[in-house]
């Protein structure tokens, strides 16, 4: 039932920037915008709402495996947790259930350092309403909606201190995928390939050189996520009492 679903919606061929993509764009930004304002003066609803993104994201996760292995997709490159996004997500998921800093810093990072960007070129060949599109963006737009709204209603944020804890971590991200993608002969992290389908990355020099850009890049959108606060903390600072 399933194959001969997605057989009927396959036809529809992804379209960067077409009317789905940026649609569900614009949803990313404004439902956790919305639900803060919402929700931000009830520690109560807060709360709530935590939850029922943990829910959705855990639930999207579950469909996902249940896709793969009804139609056979089963994998070490679908069913190993090890694209930064699963691991940016885990960590979404960890702090919406149990709020705390570090892991709150790792998905605020990762998911706009690394999910946008796999956002606004995903590397998809076909669009709404194939099952492909839908489960992909329930995840990234999930976690990123999920990370927006923990920072606007719950008011957590990074610090100048979460910075190289957040580096750290990228590396061993980087380390443990370069490991796994070496034994399973996969590609997570793009690591081992550039992806398909057209992406930013199409941008950077060949493979393996691709891989020492993505440093300085990756350092650099850190710091730009993170200049509203030090930029509010400076101001913050300069104010008379």
């Amino acid at each position: 039932m399933l194959r001969a679903c997605m057989g009927a919606w396959m036809s529809h061929p992804f379209i960067l920037f077409g009317r789905d993509h940026l649609i569900v764009l614009a949803l990313t930004f404004v439902v956790p915008v919305v639900l803060a304002l919402l929700t931000r003066r009830s520690m109560h609803a807060v709360r709530g709402t935590r939850l029922a993104f943990a829910a959705w994201l855990i639930g999207a996760w579950i469909f996902w495996l249940w896709m793969i292995f009804h139609l056979g997709w089963e994998s070490p490159q679908t069913l190993l947790p090890m694209h930064l996004c699963d691991w940016a997500t885990i960590a979404a998921i960890v702090t919406l259930l149990w709020p705390n800093q570090k892991t709150y810093e790792l998905a605020y990072f990762w998911c706009l350092c690394g999910t946008l960007l796999a956002m606004v070129t995903p590397d998809l060949q076909y669009g709404f309403p194939d099952l492909r599109f839908i489960i992909f963006f329930a995840f990234h737009a999930g976690v990123i909606a999920a990370t927006l709204y923990l920072t606007f209603a719950a008011k957590m944020r990074p610090y100048m201190r979460s910075i190289p804890r957040v580096m750290a971590w990228t590396l061993f991200y980087l380390a443990a995928a370069g490991m796994v993608n070496w034994v399973f002969k996969v590609n997570f992290g793009f690591l081992s390939a550039k992806p398909t389908a057209a992406t930013m990355m199409n941008a950077l020099a060949p493979w393996p050189w691709y891989i020492g850009e993505m440093v300085p890049i990756g350092i650099a959108l850190i710091l730009v996520f993170y200049a509203p606060f030090f930029i509010w903390d400076r101001a913050k600072a300069g104010r008379p009492d």
